[in-house]
């Protein structure tokens, strides 16, 4: 019995001396953003929402998806990108259900992806499944 007590007043002792894990405020993450959002610069932010014609099948639809997904990796560019389905509780989407998310360093980059060969070559293969497009540019602020 005895050795387990002093195997359990060693293990005490020794975590006595560990300095506290500190918790990060949310003053210090909003710093933390904030500094990266400067180091980093504003981005320009390409957003294209789709709504397919109830005609496409769900093979056309991923078709659309791979072609658009293979984009980034054809067009230097495009520095971000991210996709994704609608999965809005609110139905305000107004039947658009894939969102498409581009970021470029400017609006140089943006017209050279816009008149890119590949850009122009996935808009003939989304063009006859395309009920209705939505496509808003912004800077970061």
């Amino acid at each position: 019995m005895k050795p387990i007590i002093t195997l359990f007043a060693a293990l005490l002792f020794a975590s006595c001396g560990e300095e506290p894990k500190k918790e990060t405020t949310e003053k210090e993450e909003e710093e933390t953003v904030k500094a990266t959002e400067e180091v980093k610069g504003p981005k320009l932010r390409h957003v294209v929402l789709f709504k397919f014609k109830d005609t496409s099948s769900e093979e056309e639809v991923k078709q659309v998806e791979d072609a658009f997904n293979a984009l980034p990796s054809k067009i230097s560019e495009i520095k971000g990108y991210e996709w994704g389905t609608n999965n809005s509780p609110e139905n305000l989407n107004k039947g658009l259900t894939h969102c498409y998310f581009l970021t470029f360093d400017s609006e140089a980059d943006r017209d050279t992806y816009l008149t890119h060969p590949d850009h122009l070559a996935f808009g003939d293969i989304v063009g006859p499944h395309i009920a209705d497009v939505t496509v808003v540019d912004y800077w970061t602020k």
